[in-house]
């Protein structure tokens, strides 16, 4: 930004831009690759420079290309020694997945930093896990590897999933935490459960793992790792640390993920009662987190239909956007009659608005970089030229 006192407007024929919107920085009329301020009548004489691209594509990050480099050469092993047990995990992430996405259909959030938190879960979380459950499970055996380190190292690195996309400026509300720590879960559960069905057709127990894994326990490593989202989510609208803020959904993701894996140890023992009561409690769980996405899903429905007004008069929304986004089942109808050519365009309004949405719920002043990145991604949406905020 430029140094000195208020300059001067700047004369014609710099003109505003249409409608003539709030106070707030702009692309500069004059020169790509910077931004102006606008102070709400003219342009200024203060200066950003917009952010530099990006050198990788936004569904990659350095630390996920690294994790990848690792990954992938032993995915592509499995699959030609193993193809059928190298694909069966397949459906199962498609159902995790397909949740996750009605889930954030408020809000959708952009596909490429879906597929990121899916390949941070499958890369970096599986990566740093093998390593350290490797070396506890030989040096303190199965058991303290399976419910001390795997929970705690697993569900950090997770979690460091969502504070990524945190950091990337995608987390905006607490459905964000919790649709990001799914999508990241996800991914690490395809991969794993990779390794456990290539093992188990070696030792000629393909059909009992696929039943118990893909069939019985898909949602276990989701229903483990929203609970951090859910805190990281809470934290950044609460214009918190998330780094702290995880730390009550990372305790409780820990202790549930213990509890599951020493449930099994229970099964072939004469603890097999205690294990069916266990069982039942993670069904009783699994009911209960159903319940909170629905209800959190209603409520976020809710006060996004309450807020649209107040951000309609700040961002100058038309009155088109506040009919068709203040309602949901009118921004359904109004989706589904577009063509599928103009349907990405209007999720993508439909997220700016979202996101301006959510920026108006944060607790303290606003940040103003992000605010700015925001409008510019409603007024590139409402052109067809949607970005990644």
């Amino acid at each position: 930004m430029s140094a000195g006192g208020p300059p001067a407007p700047l004369p014609p024929p710099r003109s505003g831009p249409p409608s003539a919107p709030p106070p707030g920085w702009y692309p500069d009329p004059v020169t790509d690759g910077t931004w102006r301020w606008w102070d709400g009548q003219h342009w200024t004489g203060y200066l950003q420079q917009a952010a530099r691209r990006p050198r990788l594509p936004a569904w990659l990050s350095p630390p996920v290309l690294v994790g990848a480099v690792l990954v992938v050469p032993l995915l592509v092993l499995a699959l030609l020694t193993a193809p059928v047990a190298t694909l069966l995990p397949l459906p199962s992430l498609l159902v995790v997945l397909s949740v996750f996405v009605w889930f954030d259909r408020l809000e959708p959030e952009p596909w490429q930093e879906r597929i990121h938190a899916v390949l941070w879960g499958g890369t970096i979380a599986v990566v740093g896990s093998a390593l350290v459950n490797g070396v506890v499970f030989a040096v303190a055996g199965d058991v303290a590897g399976a419910v001390i380190s795997a929970p705690i190292i697993e569900e950090v690195l997770k979690g460091a999933g969502v504070l990524y996309a945190v950091r990337r400026g995608m987390v905006d509300s607490v459905t964000d935490g919790i649709v990001y720590a799914g999508w990241v879960a996800a991914g690490f559960a395809a991969v794993e459960n990779v390794e456990y069905f290539v093992a188990a057709a070696d030792e000629g127990a393909l059909l009992a793992t696929l039943v118990l894994r893909g069939v019985l326990s898909p949602f276990a490593h989701p229903m483990f790792t929203l609970w951090i989202g859910w805190s990281i989510g809470r934290a950044v609208v609460k214009g918190r640390n998330p780094v702290v803020g995880a730390l009550p959904g990372l305790l409780l993701a820990i202790v549930l993920h213990a509890a599951w894996n020493g449930a099994t140890f229970l099964v072939d023992g004469e603890a097999a009662v205690v294990a069916g009561l266990v069982a039942l409690g993670f069904l009783g769980l699994f009911v209960i987190t159903a319940v909170v996405l629905v209800v959190g899903r209603l409520k976020g429905r809710r006060e996004f239909a309450q807020r649209v007004p107040a951000v309609a008069l700040r961002y100058q929304l038309t009155p088109d956007e506040v009919l068709v986004f203040s309602d949901w089942r009118r921004t359904l109808a109004v989706r589904r009659s577009l063509p599928r050519s103009e349907r990405h365009a209007f999720d993508a309004r439909h997220a700016a608005i979202a996101r301006l949405v959510a920026l108006e719920r944060r607790a303290g002043a606003h940040d103003p970089g992000l605010e700015r990145e925001l409008v510019a991604s409603l007024h590139d949406a409402r052109a067809g030229r949607p970005r990644r905020a």
